[in-house]
């Protein structure tokens, strides 16, 4: 029996709605990662995207455990010197609550072309309504 591998031309996507309210930021982020990726089908291929599109609303509805709301920082650097800003998670949350979904998305990708591929199928929004209803979306239950 010969291994199957996907093709890229024969990949089906479809849409998925993934309601992040009460959700914990990791165990959303690394389940939103496992359907990007398309481990969630029997057709998974590592070096083909065979992931679906994904549609992440109430994202400031997010929670975060413990004391992570006021210590975890997300840092980035401008590239001159002296230029590392950070932000608490409280601070982002209030002002750019999609931003902190996507990071910690993109960090369980893969670093590299196909990831960024990967990550191209994500939207994230603040409120409950999305402009993705012409795709049909299906909304989806995360486990546990």
């Amino acid at each position: 029996m010969k291994t199957f591998m996907a093709k890229p031309a024969e990949v089906e996507r479809q849409w998925f709605v993934i309601d992040a309210e009460g959700q914990t930021l990791g165990r959303l982020s690394s389940e939103v990662a496992s359907i990007l990726r398309g481990k969630h089908k029997p057709t998974y291929t590592p070096h083909v995207d065979t992931g679906d599109f994904v549609i992440v609303i109430n994202a400031e509805k997010i929670k975060l455990t413990g004391n992570k709301l006021m210590q975890k920082k997300l840092r980035h650097h401008t590239g001159y010197p002296g230029g590392l800003k950070e932000v608490d998670y409280k601070t982002l949350l209030q002002k750019r609550p999609e931003r902190a979904i996507e990071v910690a998305v993109k960090g369980m990708l893969p670093h590299n072309r196909l990831g960024a591929k990967m990550f191209g199928k994500l939207k994230v929004y603040r409120g409950s309504e999305h402009p993705h209803q012409a795709q049909k979306p299906v909304a989806r239950e995360l486990k546990g």
